[in-house]
């Protein structure tokens, strides 16, 4: 109820909210910062193996930068391309939820959903979703989706012409790049206690089974922490609630 409240007051009020100069600066901080990280995908994805061409189109056809990282580190360790690939889709499914909350936020024009559709991801989410109203969010997300799109794949051709030049990027460290680089995007998001034990135990299962298990495999069987520990959370809530009613009797 109160979801549609705020999606009613976006609706019929657009003049409350920033000035478009604050969102532009914004937008276009995000989009820059995380854009240049496209430099690290594409030296690992070219370390991994993959041509120059299989690089950048990774770039401009799947757009998910969590995803691509994951993909690339799957191949890199050895694993089956369908499983590198499941793992990939996997980290990839969060976007469709992003796209029901942005798809009544933004309110686009049907003939535009289609091409929106590809900056549907984690930045131009969470810029939309911090303006007051909808002329900011529709601009937060224009601007952060260009401007990132633009400069990820630059960077991504960049990044594997570099790897190229420089030869084994094993003996640089540069096969760390995607784990890091994934985790500094990872990390600001853990904000609630669910969402930190997810993210530890799903480390727990990928480390723990990483000697066991085929390259790819731990990755798979990692995305299994976000429903354990939602079901956790949900029986620790369960429990609170029993023990508020016997308290109320």
């Amino acid at each position: 109820m109160a979801e549609q409240t705020a999606l009613a007051d976006i609706r019929d009020d657009d003049r409350g909210g920033r000035p478009d100069a604050a969102v532009v600066r914004d937008a276009l901080g995000v989009g820059i910062a995380v854009g240049l990280s496209g430099f690290a995908f594409g030296v690992t994805s070219a370390g991994s193996g993959l041509t120059v061409w299989q690089t950048c189109a990774l770039s401009l056809l799947v757009f998910t930068g969590a995803s691509q990282f994951a993909l690339v580190g799957a191949l890199a360790a050895g694993g089956n391309p369908l499983t590198a690939a499941a793992g990939a889709f996997f980290l990839g499914v969060r976007n469709a939820f992003y796209g029901l909350r942005l798809s009544q936020l933004l309110a686009l024009p049907r003939a535009v959903r289609p091409f929106a559709a590809q900056w549907v991801i984690d930045e131009t989410t969470a810029v939309s979703l911090a303006q007051r109203d909808r002329r900011g969010a529709r601009i937060g997300f224009a601007v952060t989706g260009l401007s990132l799109y633009v400069l990820w794949n630059l960077t991504t051709l960049l990044g594997a012409l570099g790897a190229e030049a420089i030869g084994d990027t094993d003996a640089w460290g540069l096969d760390a790049a995607g784990p890091a680089v994934f985790l500094a995007l990872l990390a600001p998001m853990l904000k609630s206690t669910t969402e930190r034990a997810a993210a530890a135990l799903a480390v727990l299962l990928g480390l723990g089974l990483l000697p066991v298990l085929p390259g790819g495999v731990p990755v798979l069987v990692a995305a299994l922490a976000a429903p354990l520990a939602l079901w956790a959370e949900g029986r620790r809530q369960g429990r609170a609630r029993g023990e508020a009613e016997e308290e109320r009797r």
